[in-house]
């Protein structure tokens, strides 16, 4: 029978519990203080400094730890490795530049991940490997060249200097295995980033691999120089506190992942971010083998963004549990919401349970909202007609105790019987995609304009109000397969008796 979720408990007891973990405060301690300039690091900006600012930071470690700081000027470098105990601080004026030449860059020898696609790349700009209380500081610049180093890893390949094995052959560019991302830490414990300008990665921008006691703070990314351009990803990761910042991707802005069996992210907490992508605002469980629990995501601003304004999905084995997700305002952002159970990686079940959405605005545009952008996402097959907001599991293994409650949403209308006609005697037939690359675009065209829910145990709506902003022949909500279903103050434009439609199975 249908009954009221009590979800209210978990956002105290779960997601909010990982406020009380999270560290506050300077990770580094002073014993030196060294600058560039008194070490006559070369910075005009085409010679190679990669020995001499290694040189440095390694002296500040060796000497119990300490600030290295980067004075004014340009420093051309290949990858560098900071040390347990140091903090890089860029002062105003400082950038510090990536090597175009791809045999500048070396990677880290990293655990192997449970996923086989080859898409996590070991090598960076910056890196950390099993590091301590450290930071990068200031309010300098990291620029990783990223378009021109990509051209030159492609071009490499291509005269087979330096052969990439997983060159993708259909999109006709190097793997993402091959290009250098701006940031890759790895088992780092006590991390601080903050208030730096950072820009044009050749792969993802910042990247965290197994790292605990991570703050990310005051930080303006700009990645769209290439393909695969993340603007911050977080894998594996416990106690993480993202704040403050300003990300413009070509890919995911802020993407959450679980690459390693037996880890997880655990007490994530994401607020007043303002997001732009091409891909999704705040996307986790595209990779998604260990888990993801307590995840708090909060004042965010989601804009011009292709696919989803938020996505939450496991599809790999692995679970999620414990999310809230509130005060979100997405405008001309493509979907809204995407919640996806699936089962592409082998026989192992995951879970998609007791998520939170609250005090959520979106308006959805009829046009792509990226055609302006110079990397847009990968166009559908079909008309790009209005996607409603997706909520859906797989035969046997339901999505459990979702709440929606505060949510206007704002559909663009326009789908007619010519253009997007999946009608509702046919609602049942819609391929499940079980092994399929999650994205709200997956199912292709839908019977409804607002939500489409399938294969869910225990979902509520409360207080949500849809709108079309021009005519619609679609019902707003479809549910196909799904229990114990509340509705409290749901509007929406229309007949009511036609507006909600279960699919008798």
């Amino acid at each position: 029978m249908v009954r009221s979720m009590n979800l209210h408990s978990i956002s105290i007891k779960g997601i909010l519990l990982f406020l009380i973990c999270l560290f506050i405060g300077d990770n580094v301690s002073y014993a030196i203080i060294l600058n560039t300039t008194k070490l006559k690091v070369a910075n005009d900006g085409t010679t190679l400094c990669t020995l001499q600012l290694q040189r440095a930071i390694d002296r500040v470690s060796n000497n119990g730890g300490g600030r290295l700081d980067v004075t004014p000027g340009k420093y051309l470098t290949g990858s560098i490795m900071l040390k347990s105990g140091v903090e890089l601080h860029l002062m105003n004026g400082a950038v510090i530049q990536g090597s175009t030449n791809p045999k500048d860059y070396y990677s880290i020898n990293a655990k192997p991940t449970a996923d086989r696609r080859n898409d996590n790349s070991n090598i960076a700009l910056v890196m950390a490997d099993n590091a301590e209380n450290i930071g990068i500081t200031g309010n300098g610049t990291i620029d990783g060249q990223g378009l021109i180093l990509a051209l030159n890893i492609d071009s490499l390949h291509h005269k087979g200097v330096l052969i990439d094995t997983h060159y993708n052959t259909r999109r006709m560019r190097p793997s993402e295995q091959a290009r250098p991302k701006l940031f890759y830490f790895y088992k780092s414990n006590n991390v601080t980033v903050s208030d730096l300008q950072l820009k044009n990665s050749a792969c993802w921008g910042l990247s965290f691999d197994l790292c605990s006691n991570l703050i990310l703070k005051k930080l303006n990314i700009t990645n769209r120089a290439y393909w695969n351009n993340d603007g911050i990803d977080i894998d594996d990761c416990q106690h993480v506190k993202i704040s403050d910042c300003e990300i413009n991707s070509a890919d995911d802005a802020i993407c959450l992942k679980s690459y390693h069996e037996n880890s997880s992210c655990v007490n994530v907490d994401i607020q007043r971010c303002s997001l732009r992508s091409s891909a999704s605002g705040v996307k986790f469980g595209t990779a998604s083998w260990g888990g993801f629990k307590n995840i708090h995501v909060a004042d965010i601003k989601v804009f011009d963004t292709f696919r989803s304004a938020i996505a939450i999905e496991s599809v790999d084995g692995g679970y999620v549990d414990s999310v809230c997700v509130e005060r979100v305002n997405a405008i001309n952002t493509g979907n809204a919401i995407f919640l996806r159970l699936g089962q592409r990686a082998g026989d192992k079940k995951g879970c998609l349970k007791n998520v939170i959405l609250r005090d959520i605005t979106c308006t959805v545009p009829f046009e792509r909202p990226d055609n302006n952008y110079d990397l847009r996402g990968p166009e559908v097959d079909f008309f790009h007609n209005p996607f409603p907001s997706s909520i859906c599991g797989i035969p046997g293994n339901n999505i459990q105790n979702v709440l929606l409650e505060n949510i206007n949403i704002v559909y663009p209308g326009r789908a007619t019987k010519g253009m997007a006609y999946v009608p509702l005697w046919r609602a049942d037939k819609i391929d499940e995609q079980i092994k399929s690359y999650p994205e709200f675009s997956m199912f292709g065209e839908l019977p409804s304009w607002g939500f489409y829910v399938r294969h869910v145990s225990g979902i509520t709506f409360n207080n949500v109000k849809l709108s079309l902003a021009d005519k619609d022949f679609r019902p707003a909500f479809v549910f196909e397969d799904v229990d114990k279903v509340v509705m409290k103050a749901v509007s929406f434009p229309g007949d009511k008796n036609r507006q909600i439609y279960f699919v008798d199975k």
